[in-house]
């Protein structure tokens, strides 16, 4: 991996205070912002020794890897976020016919479908080719079809890394329409056929789009080295203009993904530690082993949208009451997402979660919304402020209590919202993963946290 840059950058987590857990509520220390930091060696700890490991990366941290041309307003963040979360949801509630029922979630191995969504707010650095071309890749549990920004291009992209030559490298191939590999993009991602050459195309809902020639090639992560690695080398493509990245990296769990390319190298479980826009850096494991320190929970999959994992909430306590919501409320699922910054709960759940945290705030004065976020408050000059808790408890008694990044957003907000309409698809955003190493045991059908990783 290269060496991170020591640049001073500033931070999209002047939003953020100093903070410090205290009894049943959160302290959260207003005074003292930062508006700048410097980046510094990760103290994250992977709970797994073996494997493959890389740091990741909050897109906009301190250790930022490709820092965009300007950090976004949070109404531009809130608004993709929103357009995402809606085709999440909109994939699942079709393919469960509108029925809202967790049971009819399989928890079943990946079949053959790709997707690709935005709002892509982690990154890594990983090499490909022979001799190796570091590359800064978004990472996304959202999706499946990994690519980068190749030559030729005319005009080039503007990143920070080199622009990948597939012509410089001894051992790039790209594959013929008649692969295996080709006729497992599907309809979704499948860019038809040119000069006996299979061709890809990933759409996002903001219009934009990338599109090329789908090959492989050698692939580093560190120390391990994957032969044969499949992903898109993008010709061309609208809407990237702003991004200082490479491309995206896929972790979902169809075929496409580097989850599923790498399980015969690393098997079917990874982990990430996903830290706070303030903290330097976390990291990302393939072949992540569980252990006696995770609380874990039983994960699902959708056999018509297998790129999703899915896990199933069954109460959430607030100061450590539960909330009067009854566990059938969660019964279609939430999808775990990386890529999805706030949270989504049912309708009536958010409700209840929103209810009674504004009870646990009455001395606080209330402040106008900011797009989604409607539970938002004006601290003024104070200093210190008392959060209530927020638990999250899944199915099989599995409690994650949140870390305050993981409850409050932009340092007055609640980080959650409901779901578009009626639908009671869920999505847990990346905002409540934050500081936890979050476990993806594929093989096991299992999703574990651990606290405290990063």
């Amino acid at each position: 991996m290269a060496t991170v840059s020591k640049l001073l950058l500033l931070l999209l987590c002047s939003y953020y205070a100093l903070i410090a857990r205290a009894g049943e509520h959160s302290s959260y220390i207003t005074g003292s912002v930062k508006t700048e930091a410097v980046c510094f060696e990760t103290k994250a700890s992977p709970s797994s020794s073996g494997g493959g490991t890389v740091t990741l990366h909050h897109r906009h941290g301190p250790c930022s890897l490709a820092p965009t041309k300007a950090t976004p307003t949070m109404e531009e963040i809130l608004l993709s976020d929103q357009l995402r979360a809606s085709n999440i949801q909109r994939k699942l509630t079709a393919a469960t016919n509108g029925t809202g029922d967790a049971q009819k979630l399989e928890a079943t191995l990946p079949t053959s479908l790709g997707t690709a969504l935005e709002t892509l707010q982690y990154v890594i650095n990983i090499s490909i080719g022979t001799p190796a071309v570091t590359q800064t890749m978004m990472i996304d549990t959202g999706s499946d079809v990994s690519w980068v920004h190749c030559k030729p291009c005319s005009p080039c992209h503007s990143q920070v890394d080199p622009i990948f030559d597939p012509s410089m490298s001894s051992t790039y191939s790209a594959l013929s329409c008649s692969s295996a590999a080709c006729a497992q993009l599907g309809s979704d991602s499948s860019g038809g056929c040119s000069s006996s050459q299979c061709q890809y195309i990933v759409r996002y809902l903001d219009g934009s789009n990338t599109t090329g020639t789908y090959g492989s090639d050698t692939l580093t992560l560190g120390p391990n080295v994957i032969t044969g690695f499949q992903f898109g080398c993008s010709r061309a493509g609208t809407g990237f203009d702003d991004e200082k990245t490479a491309g995206l990296m896929g972790l979902g769990g169809d075929v496409q993904s580097l989850v599923s390319q790498t399980a015969g190298t690393f098997g079917r479980a990874f982990s990430y530690c996903l830290p706070p826009p303030q903290s330097p850096a976390g990291f990302l494991t393939l072949g992540a082993a569980s252990g006696g320190n995770f609380t874990t929970t039983r994960m699902f999959r959708s056999s018509r949208v297998p790129t999703f994992y899915l896990v199933l909430l069954q109460a959430i306590r607030v100061g450590g009451r539960q909330i009067n919501v009854e566990p059938s409320v969660f019964a279609a699922g939430s999808v775990m997402d990386s890529g999805t910054i706030i949270t989504r709960l049912p309708p009536r759940a958010y409700a209840a979660l929103s209810s009674a945290f504004r009870a646990g705030m009455t001395q606080y004065r209330r402040a106008r919304p900011v797009g989604i976020l409607d539970t938002c408050y004006d601290f003024g000059s104070l200093t210190t402020v008392r959060i209530p808790t927020v638990e999250l408890v899944f199915d099989g008694g599995a409690v994650v209590d949140l870390d305050l990044d993981g409850i409050m957003i932009l340092g007055r907000c609640l980080a959650f919202a409901p779901s578009d309409g009626a639908s009671s698809v869920g999505i847990i955003g990346n905002v409540q993963q934050r500081t936890f190493e979050v476990l993806y045991d594929v093989s096991r059908g299992t999703m574990g946290f651990r606290a405290g990783a990063c």
